[in-house]
């Protein structure tokens, strides 16, 4: 209901089970002028081939066939009554459990993949990433906001120079199908070898949003944001040869990324539409830009920041 980026029919055959086809398009479907290249479809299959072995089954959907002539593929169909997360999340249906799933399940594509030299070589393009994600998000906050440029240049820079593991780069509530307390994950075509803190930052940005929404229920939304860090940390923290998934590394690191795409959310290029007040814009304008210039510590820290901004 939310993409922008891709055509996404399910069918529903008479006699056979239902599944999905997804092709990509050239421009996207955003107010402002938008635009990335086809073959990004492939980036797609292949991430979802690679992580569907290593998460729990159901998480991943099953690539199917591909037609590479129209730059479509297909995929196995989530259950018919499933629920996109995003909608819950609008609606006031926060759910904790949802947000430890998530936790393992991110925390699993981090681990999982991390340090591997096949998949690096696989997937270290990110020209789709720059083009879909900083490009929109990062360079558009800078140039709406110039005295915060340093800090986003400084952002992109440390990022390209990291290579960890496999980022999903759209881990994003709207890309998490809920069925009977199972989640079902997509959306792939972002997906690169590179930093695990963008995946965070992203991530947290729309629990956060979502947050302000729900200012009358705050402890009850921001409690996911705990929920999920600290399921996700307990993950990575097993993976000790692997100085980018400290967890004490990560926190600093992921706060820059929180603030780049919580702002990006108000100025950037794919704006959301559900805090249309002059004021809640401000604030959350306010909130990202002290988080780049002076990083908490520990996350509850950048909880009480956003209470105080409601």
């Amino acid at each position: 209901a939310w993409g922008v980026s891709n055509v996404v029919l399910r069918v529903t055959p008479a006699n056979a089970s239902p599944f999905v086809l997804k092709q990509s398009r050239e421009q996207l479907r955003t107010r402002d002028a938008w635009f990335s290249r086809l073959e990004r479809i492939w980036r797609e299959a292949d991430v979802m081939r690679v992580l569907r072995p290593l998460l729990p089954a159901g998480v991943v959907p099953e690539v199917l066939w591909e037609d590479r002539e129209n730059f479509v593929f297909a995929m196995e169909a989530a259950p018919e009554e499933h629920v996109v997360w995003k909608q819950s999340l609008l609606a006031g249906e926060p759910s904790d459990a949802i947000a430890r799933s998530l936790g393992m399940c991110l925390g699993l594509i981090h681990a999982r993949t991390a340090n591997r030299s096949d998949w690096r070589s696989a997937f270290e393009d990110r020209q789709v990433f720059s083009e879909l994600r900083v490009d929109p998000f990062y360079r558009h906050v800078a140039q709406a906001a110039p005295d915060v440029a340093p800090q986003i240049t400084a952002l992109i820079d440390e990022m390209f120079a990291t290579s960890a593991c496999l980022v999903h780069a759209d881990f994003s509530p709207k890309n998490v199908l809920v069925t009977q307390g199972e989640i079902v994950l997509v959306d792939y075509e972002t997906a690169h070898y590179g930093d695990p803190a963008f995946d965070l930052g992203f991530f947290l940005s729309h629990l956060l949003l979502k947050t302000l929404l729900h200012a009358d229920r705050f402890d009850e939304y921001a409690r996911m944001t705990t929920e999920f860090w600290s399921t996700y940390r307990a993950r990575v923290a097993l993976v000790t040869s692997v100085p980018e998934l400290s967890p004490d590394n990560l926190l600093p690191r992921m706060i820059p990324h929180l603030a780049g795409c919580m702002w990006a959310r108000i100025d950037g290029t794919s704006k959301i539409d559900y805090l249309p007040d002059e004021a809640r814009q401000n604030s959350v304008r306010r909130f990202c830009r002290e988080l780049l210039f002076d990083r908490p510590d520990r996350w509850s820290e950048v909880v009480d920041r956003l209470r105080q901004t409601t």
